[in-house]
């Protein structure tokens, strides 16, 4: 019986910088998780326990801070390019890098309505994402946010559904829409500005969800979708995951008072979940 190696990878995970870029009136700060996975001829090490290939998970870590102290991060994306770049130039037994980052935002504090120098606050669990798989022949950068929460009181409906003898669901003509929005794009070359495209992107799904008559999660996730890619010629596709967040209108009556959408339970747990891509041909 032959036993070979399938596909494999090794990497460093959870790598957590915050870097500091000190200016004469004021200090920026960017901080990421990173993580990064190695593929490529690693079947030595694997059967024979030769490890003459294997750079060091350490080494990768490390490699994450040196190159942050010599170029400021300008984005994720950048970062991550750089970082590909580095381990593809310099480990010819590698064939693919995978990097994937997580940047957490943090806004400036306003102190006297004007920005403070040094000061930042941090007040939601929103993260700025950025994927990279890369060869010597070809990269596959993917941008994205996860985390982004946002809720509309009017403006959705849900009716005319599929029934069967366990649907007690009632039709809503009229209801809460909220969702965490977690959105990946994918570019077809890079852009001039990873910036301003990514605040474009966010802004967009941000309006979108905002204006859109909804009958469904699902119609507004395609709205949102459609709009980004009609907006930014760049962008090759986009998958959108929506978790479809709950809020139950209480039964005042045992009080003796009227309850007409006013009064809601919020609901984390089971939530209906709608994931697409989108793609621009």
């Amino acid at each position: 019986m032959a036993i070979r190696l399938g596909e494999n990878n090794y990497g460093k995970q959870r790598v957590r910088i915050l870097q500091i870029v000190r200016h004469p009136d004021r200090q920026d700060i960017k901080e990421l998780s990173l993580g990064i996975r190695l593929e490529g001829d690693f079947e030595s090490v694997h059967s024979k326990g030769d490890n003459r290939k294997v750079l060091p998970t350490d080494t990768m870590k490390n490699t994450v801070y040196a190159l942050a102290k010599q170029h400021a991060i300008e984005s994720p994306e950048e970062f991550c390019l750089r970082l590909t770049n580095h381990f593809l130039s310099r480990n010819p037994q590698v064939s693919q890098v995978r990097i994937d980052a997580a940047q957490t935002l943090w806004s400036r504090l306003s102190v006297g309505g004007k920005p403070h120098p040094h000061t930042f606050t941090g007040s939601t669990n929103e993260k700025r994402t950025a994927a990279l798989d890369a060869t010597r022949e070809k990269k596959t950068l993917r941008a994205g946010i996860d985390g982004l929460v946002v809720l509309k009181t009017t403006d959705s409906a849900f009716e005319n559904f599929l029934r069967d003898e366990y649907t007690i669901l009632k039709e809503d003509r009229d209801r809460i829409l909220a969702t965490a929005i977690r959105a990946a794009w994918l570019y077809r070359d890079n852009p001039a500005d990873f910036d301003s495209t990514w605040h474009g992107v966010r802004q967009t799904l941000l309006e979108t969800f905002a204006g859109h008559d909804s009958e469904s999660l699902q119609h507004t996730l395609y709205a949102m979708g459609e709009a980004v890619l009609k907006k930014f010629t760049g962008i090759r596709e986009i998958h959108l995951s929506l978790p479809n967040r709950h809020y139950n209108l209480v039964d005042l009556s045992p009080f003796h008072l009227d309850n007409p959408k006013e009064i809601f339970l919020p609901t984390d747990e089971p939530h209906g979940l709608i994931e697409a891509t989108l793609r621009n041909d």
